[in-house]
This record gives structure tokens, sequence and C-alpha cells, in this order.
């Protein structure tokens, strides 16, 4: 099974047409094999990078296992709150049941069409889940991201970064699929402006991780 068949035919919401992670404890396997080690640090550098303090209200869209979640969980500290959602209801159970932190929570939901009201939020974060939509989707999650965001508010999208090589390249699409080994991840930037924000800052996170930091402007 390979990864591409991991993120299909879960128990998904019926509102998305997105890609849905099915076997939650095979994704963190290939999570951990994939990062080599290093995920732990790439992760604790993506919740630096998005600029979350305490007591900040953080959205994590797409959060998957909750890997990310529960590391921004640390950065806002137990005056602050999270909450996760993504589309399977698999993953949730599971994030919920390796979460220990009691202002840390999890929801079922797609971020085409987030239920949070306008505003709600001082950070909303995204990690490994903007390829997952069809592109046609991509423009509309991240309008909605910015709908949820307080205005100043902070957004961090981090996606897969394609290797460079054309070989890598092969390896990664029978391993993974087609799609993340053509990601145009290099769009990224112009994906968050087009949603309403301004971008501050972008790079990588090794091994794999391309980031976009912005803000929605204050009017």
């Amino acid at each position: 099974m390979n990864l591409g068949q991991l993120l299909q035919h879960g128990h998904a919401h019926p509102d998305t047409e997105g890609l849905t992670i099915a076997h939650p404890r095979g994704y963190e396997l290939c999570g951990a094999l994939c990062f080599g080690g290093l995920r732990p640090r790439a992760y604790t550098r993506l919740a630096r990078l998005s600029g979350a303090r305490p007591a900040d209200r953080v959205l994590d869209v797409g959060c998957g296992t909750g890997y990310l979640t529960r590391r921004m969980a640390k950065a806002v500290g137990p005056t602050g709150s999270v909450l996760g959602i993504d589309p399977s209801a698999e993953v949730v159970g599971y994030a919920r049941d390796r979460t220990r932190e009691s202002h840390c929570s999890y929801e079922t939901g797609v971020a085409e069409a987030l239920t949070a009201p306008d505003g709600s939020f001082d950070v909303v974060v995204t990690s490994l889940a903007v390829h997952h939509l069809p592109e046609d989707l991509r423009p509309v999650a991240l309008r909605e991201m910015c709908r949820v965001l307080r205005p100043g508010g902070r957004l961090l999208v981090a996606d897969f970064r394609p290797p460079r090589t054309r070989l890598v390249r092969h390896l990664i699409g029978a391993s993974v699929g087609h799609v993340m080994a053509e990601y145009r991840v290099d769009l990224l930037d112009r994906l968050v402006a087009d949603a309403g924000f301004e971008v501050r800052g972008r790079g990588d996170v090794r091994p794999w991780l391309r980031y976009v930091q912005a803000v929605r402007p204050e009017k």
C-alpha cells in the first residue's frame, strides 16, 4: 500500500471532494519514514514560524493525525486554544486519542466550508493539506481561512516540496502518487495573496516542506 492509497477511502466528510486519510496508523508510519527522523524538528519549527503566542486561538485546517496541532497547543499554552479539523472521522478519532492537552480539540470539517464565525481565530495553520484538494477548491479553502482569521491574524501554509531531480520525482510518484511528485508548490504565494492575505515570508523546512507566512490585512 502506498501513501496515495492511505489517503483514500476513509469515511470522508460528505461536503468535500478532496482526498482523505483512511488509515491513520499507516499514515503516521509513512510520515515518520518520509521525514527520516527530522519530523519532530520540522514541525516544531512550523509552530514557531506560525507566530502563535500564549493565549492565542489557533485553527489547524486539515489537521490529520494532529501532529502539528499538538505542537501548536504547546505554543499557545493552557490560556490559549487549538482546534484541529479534518474531513476524516478516522484521523479525528486517532488525534483525540493521542492528545492530552485539555485546550486542544478536534472536529470533522472541510477546508472549503469552515463552520467557524468570521474573525474567530488569531492564527490559522495548515500543513500537507492544500495539495489534497482539487485545484479549483484550493482558492476557496484559502479564502475561508482568511474569513475566520481576525484582522491582523496570521496564516502559515506548509506543503510538500517535490524533489528537484527527475529520478527522485519518479520515485516519489511511484510511492505516493503523481499529484505529490508534480505538485506546483511555487504557486502557493499567489494562491495565498489572491485569497486576500499579505504575504510576509516564505522558505523551506527540511526535508520536504515549503512554507508561506501571511497576515489578514487590518482593513
